[in-house]
């Protein structure tokens, strides 16, 4: 039974695709459609092109012989930011945007590093979201810290396509290995090196010592460094330290250490990263080359960012006539045009029943009137059937009509109908190089609708019962060019059912990142409620303050004048009506600065389609530029097709679904599946209290900085990591709320609601760690639940061994630890554990491996932990452990590169 569960959760999490819409394919062994797109932000320079194409070109040689001829790299898009003056030789972008590209090139938000690295928080094997570079790493020297730029972004590329992790670990540098030696963390084994403490470095040399061992620990003291031998003969591995000439391999399974603590081990159950790589999709069906290097080297297509172009495509059949459906579009769609999209693009509109109509060529939106001449246009009465292909094509008639192209502009289609021919338009979709967001309204809409989306790059969305979806659908759908100011930030989504004459209270925060443009939307499906809203310095705003349009569709809204005042805003709302009716308050805003990047909340699921009872992975990322943001509330809402909404808390905790601790990536594993059909994701991200802050801790699963070499029996070393400063370590920020769509799955194979049986195990523990209190071990973990991370587990099951391989192969047979004293607590807890290891003799020196399986009501049984190490280490005196390799006290120190001031502004 759990072969048979583990199977299905291995399929679900790791051969489905994620939802990154990436456009790279892997044909006849070459990859083609990567996306690197500069941000909007970076200035001018025609050599940030150069060395661009220098390194893909250098990247795809390695890359070859790297995976032994199967693969290399045959076509790339470089897209240009529409700041960067128009050259002739640069073409219009398709489908390629700046927050769909698989490599960005931008400036770090917080100056505290180059650190090339990838942005991937998925399972072992499932690809990652994007690679960044910074302009930095790309127009300076650092062949001495990082290797060449080719070299790197092969390291990168590996973690991006085929979800493998890095073989060092910058939290345990080192480990005690089975033969009871003090090792690097590394991958192969057969990188040599030494490992010092730098005692004094002044004028052209440097003391150092060989590292002490930690009294508690056994390993060498925090400030012992590995140091590399500039000169080696092993070939792997490339996600170690691809920077030594020497490497050009991945790990296989004969060269990769097992007992590493990196993630790769700890994320692939000891897997290679050669395994994983040829178990992904790209080497499936691809063959080596006969070829000793790639047959042609990569070509470039330079592509310039074009003005946003729009066109709302619009259902009015007679079924949008139902549960106030019409009534709800023409006020996310009203809000969209005014506060959503960004000044200087180009929108149109088109309505669709049986027949479709342009009701609005594009138009510049400049200032309000032009939006009022669009809004006047959206449709009053719905009536007729259901064609979405006449739809589209009256879309790109609004386009072209317009003299503008369809690549690159978008779409955003909103329908509740059936209609089973979208079929017949999909290749003229793919031809049109236009983006196209769908927007399924109720449970009947088009089966085949997600399709349009899926292949174009667009967002897809389903809204029902939630009567904010389409205002929460309508606002994700913001610019996706990489500039901060165009994006739209939303604040607040609330839907409030009001008894008659009774009142109703809220606050929403506004942080100093924000408050650009900020609009409070108060809509009602009855009478307009009566509205008091005071910002932080008391200013109040009445009910004539809020504006209705001339369109009667329940809305009003107030356009703060200037920047919001910083604070905590609050609203009172009074059902001034004798029955009870929803009203809805929606807030809106954009960054204050364009310096400044707003904290912003993105989510997304792990995949588009689930099938019963497999779980999917319910992700949130929070971030202010590209710095993490931790100790807030991440709540997920997820609507079924039902109407029915699950509310799950998201965890930042390194345990369950969540791969790291403290990386700004909230998840959880989301079961509660109420029959099939679409489900609609929506989160809320809130800061109160104080408890938020930045972490500027470098990212994981990055190019390693190499602090030095050592050659001809002198260290050499780089120029130092630059250094966080203690008073930014843990920046506290302002409290804030953040709201943000998901957009939809789809769900098969499930039963209909009701009580079923638990049929998935507690999540594995990956994060067991254990230590020596004079004769007994303490253990540390976070509980799984009953089912994966919900609930609480029945019972545990704790093993022994003084062989590693020995749990590792054969946990079932290794002793058996008493837990009859553990009672689980509720998933997500601190979980501790003390135990005397009979009834083995314990010395100095006496290592001990252990590893946790957790037990449900079901009796179905989660995987087996990560294996945890306990060494009996009694000090010496003065003990310390000389250094691998040549001992040396005084070095003559060198620097590489170009003298650099070392700070954090």
């Amino acid at each position: 039974m759990v072969l048979c569960l583990t199977v299905i959760l291995f399929l679900t999490l790791h051969l489905l695709p994620g939802m990154k819409s990436s456009k790279v394919n892997l044909i006849n062994n070459g990859y083609e459609g990567i996306v690197i797109a500069i941000n909007p932000s970076v200035p001018e320079d025609e050599k940030l092109i150069q060395n661009i194409k220098e390194m893909v070109n250098e990247a795809s040689t390695y890359l070859f012989h790297a995976t032994k001829r199967r693969v290399y790299f045959r076509n790339v898009s470089i897209l240009i930011p529409m700041t960067w003056k128009s050259k002739s030789e640069y073409l219009m972008p398709k489908q390629e945007s700046y927050d769909q590209a698989d490599v960005i090139v931008a400036n770090p938000y917080l100056k505290y590093g180059d650190d090339p690295y990838t942005l991937q928080y998925g399972r072992c094997g499932e690809k990652g979201q994007y690679i960044h570079f910074t302009p930095n790493f790309l127009l300076t020297n650092n062949l001495p810290i990082y290797g060449s730029r080719g070299r790197v972004f092969v390291h990168e590329w590996a973690h991006l396509r085929w979800g493998i992790f890095d073989e060092n670990n910058g939290d345990q540098p080192f480990y005690i290995s089975r033969r009871n030696t003090i090792e690097a963390t590394r991958c192969s084994t057969h990188i040599t090196g030494t490992n010092v403490v730098f005692k004094k470095c002044q004028g052209g040399s440097c003391i150092t010592r060989p590292c002490r061992r930690d009294s508690q620990t056994g390993l060498y003291e925090a400030e012992c460094t590995f140091i590399p031998e500039k000169s080696q003969t092993a070939k792997e591995s490339i996600m170690f330290m691809q920077s030594l000439h020497s490497v050009t391999e991945f790990c296989t399974e004969k060269t990769h250490n097992t007992e590493a603590p990196n993630l790769q081990n700890k994320m692939c159950n000891g897997k290679s990263t050669w395994d994983v790589i040829m178990n992904s999709a790209d080497f499936q069906n691809t063959s080596p080359m006969t070829e000793m290097n790639p047959p042609t080297r990569p070509t470039f297509s330079l592509l310039r960012s074009k003005q946003r172009v729009v066109c709302l495509v619009l259902d009015k059949s007679g079924s949008m006539s139902s549960e106030d459906r019409l009534f709800r579009m023409n006020q996310a769609a009203e809000l969209f045009l005014i506060q959503i999209i960004e000044k200087g693009s180009l929108v149109g509109m088109v309505t669709f029943d049986s027949v479709a109509e342009i009701r609005n060529h594009l138009t510049k939106i400049t200032d309000d009137n032009v939006y009022k001449n669009i809004t006047a246009n959206l449709p009053q009465e719905a009536d007729g059937g259901t064609s979405i292909c006449r739809g589209l094509k009256a879309g790109f008639q609004a386009i072209i009509q317009s003299n503008q192209s369809t690549s690159g502009s978008e779409i955003i289609l909103l329908t509740d109908g059936e209609d089973n021919e979208i079929h017949l338009c999909i290749e003229e979709v793919k031809q049109s190089g236009v983006i196209i967001h769908t927007i399924a309204l109720g449970p009947s809409a088009a089966k085949e609708l997600e399709t349009l989306s899926d292949i174009t790059g667009g967002h897809r969305f389903y809204a029902n019962k939630d009567i904010n979806g389409l205002t929460n659908a309508f606002s994700r759908i913001s610019s996706r060019s990489g500039s901060i100011t165009q994006q739209t930030v939303q604040l607040e989504s609330k839907a409030l059912a009001i008894t008659g004459k009774k009142w109703v209270n809220g606050t929403v925060p506004v942080d100093s990142t924000i408050g650009n443009d900020t609009f409070f939307v108060v809509t009602w499906t009855i009478k307009k409620p009566e509205v008091l809203l005071q910002d932080p310095k008391g200013k109040k705003y009445k009910t004539s303050d809020f504006k209705e349009d001339k369109l009667n569709i329940g809305s009003a809204r107030l356009r703060i004048p200037g920047t919001a005042e910083t604070g905590t805003w609050t609203y009172s709302l009074l059902n001034n009506h004798a029955s009870s009716q929803m009203l809805t308050v929606t807030v809106t805003t954009r960054a204050r600065s364009p310096t400044t990047p707003p904290v912003t909340a993105a989510a997304h699921m792990s995949q588009y389609t689930a099938h019963y009872p497999s779980p999917v992975i319910v992700y949130a990322q929070v971030s202010q530029g590209f710095l993490p943001v931790l100790g807030i509330s991440v709540i997920a809402f997820i609507e079924t097709e039902d109407g029915h909404q699950v509310t799950l808390e998201l965890w930042d905790n390194g345990a369950g679904a969540d791969t790291v601790k403290n990386d700004g990536i909230y998840s959880r594993y989301f079961t509660d599946y109420r029959g099939n059909g679409r489900y609609s994701l929506k989160v809320l991200a809130q800061a109160r209290n104080n408890t938020a802050r930045l972490s500027l801790r470098q990212p994981h699963n990055k190019a390693l900085y190499v602090p030095g070499y050592i050659e001809n029996g002198k260290i050499i070393l780089n120029p130092p990591r630059p250094e966080v400063k203690d008073d930014l370590a843990k920046a506290e920020i302002e409290d804030f709320s953040r709201v943000t769509s998901g957009g939809s799955f789809t769900v098969s194979g499930a039963p209909p609601p009701g009580n079923h049986p638990s049929v998935l195990p507690p999540n594995k523990i990956i994060d067991l760690e254990a230590k020596f209190k004079e004769d007994h071990i303490q253990l540390s973990w976070t509980a799984p639940g009953n089912v994966l991370d919900k609930g609480k587990a029945n019972s545990y099951i704790i093993r022994i061994s003084k062989s590693f391989l020995h749990l590792q192969e054969d946990f079932d047979n290794a002793t058996l630890v008493n837990t009859s004293s553990v009672k689980p607590k509720e998933a997500g807890s601190v979980e501790n554990f003390e135990f005397k290891p009979e009834p083995f003799r314990i010395e100095n020196g006496t290592n001990f491996y252990i590893a946790v399986q957790a037990i449900n009501e079901a009796s179905l049984t989660s995987e087996v932990s990560n294996i945890a190490q306990a060494i009996k280490f009694i000090p010496v005196p003065e003990d310390s452990v000389p250094a691998l390799g040549t001992k040396i006290s005084a070095i003559s120190l060198a620097i590489f590169g170009l003298a650099m001031i070392l700070s954090i502004f």
